[in-house]
């Protein structure tokens, strides 16, 4: 029996079915929890004019594990998992990956792919706008690229987030003068940052996540592009917003870290012949955590760096990279 996602809510789905077969299957039963996270929205491109890519909006974040308000956009936690553990049901896994950078101001940045685990389905972060792209919804939303005064009413966009998984980038910003910045992408933990003159906006927070037994950080928007400075990447793996006169971090924006599901920065402007692109949105990535009286199998291409890992007395956990199918069975 192979159980799919039907749900892209980010709540709960098919888990429901395999609950009501335990009920009247002789076999095993096993909690499980879990982390979810889509890939990361890619940052929006720049051109050589005053105009910077806004960063990418981070993918959405799901989870079960901990204690308050701390899934995506400071959602109350989702309900355990009951997954039958009889070694041959199957659960599908899809681990998202990151959208590709903006590479011009008319590029912009990608929306990251979604990620699911059993019916737990999170949205791919929103691409960073530029000049001639909007920003896009996701898990997080994308930050809006500079416009110029003609096209002042595109600043008023921002990029969405979905419900209950991640916060909005922030609103395009208009060049006038000598700014010329962009806006960072909305992180699982908070909103994209404004502009500040020519530094692009920050990326939003990511969220922590003690689901392995240690505190790490996760779904950072990108930083949006700059003119004259750069704007560095946000704990949780969101990109950096390139720096518009060369120095470093570099004209370019920055990738989101994989396998944590954060945006990548926008690209820089000012100055230079051609375009900055953007930075890629980092992959997703699903984790498990489960009772150590239970082994998970992976198969059709599902894998993870470390296998089962012993985390507490009596658990252990599973960090899955990359797509496939999982199933449980009592040792």
């Amino acid at each position: 029996m192979s159980i799919s996602a039907i749900s892209k809510s980010g709540f709960n789905g098919e888990q429901n079915k395999s609950i009501k077969a335990a009920r009247t299957v002789d076999t095993n039963v096993v909690p499980v929890d879990y982390l979810v996270i889509a890939g990361g929205g890619g940052g929006g491109g720049s051109s050589p004019t005053p105009i910077a890519g806004g960063g990418g909006g981070a993918g959405g974040y799901v989870t079960s594990y901990g204690t308050g308000d701390i899934s995506g956009r400071l959602s109350p936690l989702r309900e355990t998992l009951r997954l039958l553990a009889d070694g041959t049901t199957t659960y599908t896994v899809t681990v998202g990956g990151g959208g590709s950078q903006g590479n011009s101001s008319t590029s912009g940045g990608a929306v990251g792919s979604d990620s699911e685990f059993a019916g737990v389905f999170a949205n791919g972060g929103g691409g960073g706008g530029s000049y001639d792209a909007m920003v896009d919804a996701g898990g997080s939303g994308g930050g809006g690229g500079t416009v110029n005064n003609v096209r002042a009413p595109l600043a008023a966009i921002q990029g969405q987030s979905m419900p209950f998984q991640g916060f909005n980038g922030n609103n395009g910003n208009t060049y006038h003068g000598n700014v010329g910045g962009a806006d960072g992408g909305g992180g699982a933990g908070g909103a994209g940052g404004k502009v500040s003159g020519n530094t692009g906006g920050v990326g939003g927070a990511g969220l922590a996540s003690e689901i392995t037994g240690t505190s790490v950080t996760r779904a950072a928007g990108g930083a949006g592009g700059g003119r004259f400075a750069s704007r560095a990447g946000t704990a949780g793996g969101g990109g950096y917003g390139g720096d518009g006169d060369g120095g470093a971090p570099g004209r370019v924006g920055g990738p989101g870290t994989a396998n944590t599901g954060s945006g990548g920065g926008g690209g820089a402007t000012e100055g230079f012949a051609g375009n900055n692109a953007g930075g890629a949105g980092g992959s997703g990535i699903v984790i498990l955590r489960y009772p150590n009286t239970y082994t998970i199998t992976l198969a059709g291409g599902a894998s993870s760096v470390g296998g089962e890992t012993a985390v507490g007395t009596n658990e252990k956990y599973i960090q899955i990279e990359t797509s496939g199918t999982v199933t449980f069975s009592s040792n």
